[in-house]
């Protein structure tokens, strides 16, 4: 089934405290040379048929009125593949 992606982030201006939590550990965890973080949602959402022009304008509108604040947030859409589970790394 196609999939459409729903990226949101916080906007440039919000303050990103999960963010800069992460930022702050990754040195304590050994994890150099990262300038800045900032955490953001992702929604995989498979629709019925093709993705057509409509379908878009319809998941704008899902991500407009909840996948996401407007006011503190931005979102794109696009068609996507879901992301393959990475294996299982065990020590």
């Amino acid at each position: 089934m196609p999939k459409v992606v729903v990226d949101v982030m916080p906007k440039p201006e919000i303050l990103d405290p999960q963010g800069k939590a992460v930022l702050g550990a990754l040195p304590r965890l050994g994890f150099g040379g990262v300038l800045d973080v900032r955490q953001g949602k992702r929604f995989e959402l498979e629709v019925e048929g093709e993705v057509t022009d409509e379908v878009l304008q319809r998941v704008h509108e899902m991500a407009e009125t909840l996948l996401s604040n407007p006011v503190i947030e931005d979102f794109t859409v696009h068609v996507g593949e879901a992301v393959a589970e990475e294996p299982e790394v065990r020590a």
